[in-house]
C-alpha cells in the first residue's frame, strides 16, 4: 500500500514552501520593475530575505511572478502525469522544488514508478510535458510584454540582461508590437515579472528537451531510436563542457548530470515500433527546442569570462 503522505502530503508541502520562496523572489523582481530597473540589478536582488524583513508589506507584490512560474511548472509536469495515467504508468504527483534564491524554485519533477510499456507511451510521456509547458510559457511571455507597456524603462539601466534571447521571445515581441506600436523596442524594455516568469519557462523547456539521458528530450529521442540515444548521450556531456567554457558555465553542470549512472535510460521494449503519427511529435519537439534554446542564456557567464573577466571584456 502506497504511503498517503508520499502520495499527497509531500507534494502539497513542497508546493506550499515553493509558493513562499517564489513569491519572495517575485516581490523583489516587482520592486525593481516599479523602479525601472532590471529584474536583478544588484547582488542584493539574488537574496531578497533581508530586504523583505525590512519591508514585509511588499511581500504580496510577488504573487504575479509566483503564480505565473508555478503555473508553467505545474502545467508542464501534469502534461507528463496525464500521459502516464493514459498509459497506465504509475507516477507521483508533481513535486515542485523550492529554492531560497534566484527564481525561488529549482524546478519540478514527477517520479515514474512503473515500467514504460511501449515506445509510443515513452514518446507521449516525454513530449506532452514540454509541449504543455511551452504553450503556457508563450502565453506568459505575451501577457508579460503587454504588462511591460507602461513601465519607466527608457534608460540604459533597464536593458534586459539575460544574454541571448530564444527565438520565441523575439517572435512574440514582434507580434505584440504589431498589435500595439507603443510597445518599447526590445532592447529598451524593462520586463514585468510575468515576462520574467515566461522567459524562465522557456528556459526550463529548452533544458528539459536536451536529447540525452532521462531528460524529456532523452525520452523522446529514445522512443525514436535507442541506438541514436545511446550515441548522443555518450557524446553530449563533452559538448556541454565545451559550451560551458565558451557560452554559459551552467552547461558544465548539465554535462555532469548526464554522466550520473542514474541518468541511464531504462530499457523499453523495441516492438512495437514507434507509430508514424508519433514521429510527428518528435519533429514538434525539435521545433520547440530550436524555438526555446539559446547557448548564452545569461550574459557574460561563460567559464572563460568568469576566470578571465578583463580579457573577456576587452574581447567584446
Amino acid at each position: 500500500m502506497r504511503s498517503i503522505f508520499r502520495e499527497y502530503g509531500l507534494p502539497a508541502i513542497l508546493l506550499v514552501v515553493t509558493v513562499v520562496t517564489t513569491t519572495a523572489n517575485g516581490a523583489r523582481f516587482m520592486q525593481n520593475f516599479l523602479e525601472g530597473l532590471p529584474p536583478v540589478a544588484s547582488d542584493a536582488d539574488i537574496w531578497p530575505w533581508p530586504w523583505l524583513a525590512r519591508h514585509p508589506h511588499l511581500y504580496i507584490n510577488g504573487w504575479e511572478f509566483s503564480a505565473t512560474l508555478l503555473g508553467i511548472l505545474l502545467v508542464h509536469e501534469f502534461g507528463h502525469y496525464i500521459a502516464c495515467r493514459v498509459h497506465r504508468i504509475h507516477a507521483t504527483l508533481p513535486w515542485v522544488l523550492p529554492a531560497p534564491t534566484l527564481s525561488g524554485t529549482a524546478g519540478a519533477v514527477i517520479q515514474i514508478q512503473s515500467r514504460i510499456p511501449t515506445r509510443d507511451a515513452l514518446m507521449d510521456v516525454g513530449i506532452y510535458g514540454p509541449l504543455a509547458g511551452y504553450l503556457a510559457s508563450v502565453l506568459a511571455v505575451a501577457a508579460g510584454f503587454v504588462l511591460s507597456l507602461n513601465t519607466r524603462a527608457n534608460s540604459a539601466d533597464a536593458i534586459i540582461q539575460f544574454g541571448g534571447e530564444p527565438l520565441t521571445i523575439r517572435l512574440l515581441h514582434g507580434l505584440v508590437a504589431r498589435w500595439d506600436p507603443l510597445l518599447p523596442s526590445f532592447n529598451r524594455l524593462s520586463p514585468h515579472p510575468v515576462l520574467v516568469a515566461g522567459w524562465i519557462g522557456l528556459f526550463i523547456t529548452a533544458l528539459n528537451l536536451i536529447p540525452g539521458g532521462q531528460l524529456d528530450g532523452g525520452h523522446i529521442l529514445y522512443s525514436i531510436s535507442p541506438r541514436l540515444h545511446k550515441a548522443i548521450t555518450l557524446a553530449l556531456p563533452f559538448a556541454l563542457f565545451v559550451a560551458g567554457a565558451v557560452f554559459w558555465v551552467g552547461w558544465i553542470l548539465w554535462g555532469v548530470i548526464l554522466l550520473i549512472p542514474a541518468m541511464r535510460h531504462p530499457r523499453v521494449e523495441p516492438e512495437p515500433a514507434l507509430s508514424g503519427h508519433r514521429r510527428i511529435l518528435g519533429i514538434a519537439a525539435l521545433v520547440i527546442f530550436l524555438l526555446t534554446f539559446t547557448p548564452t542564456p545569461f550574459a557574460g557567464s561563460s567559464l572563460v569570462s568568469i576566470i578571465h573577466p578583463h580579457a573577456s571584456a576587452a574581447a567584446q
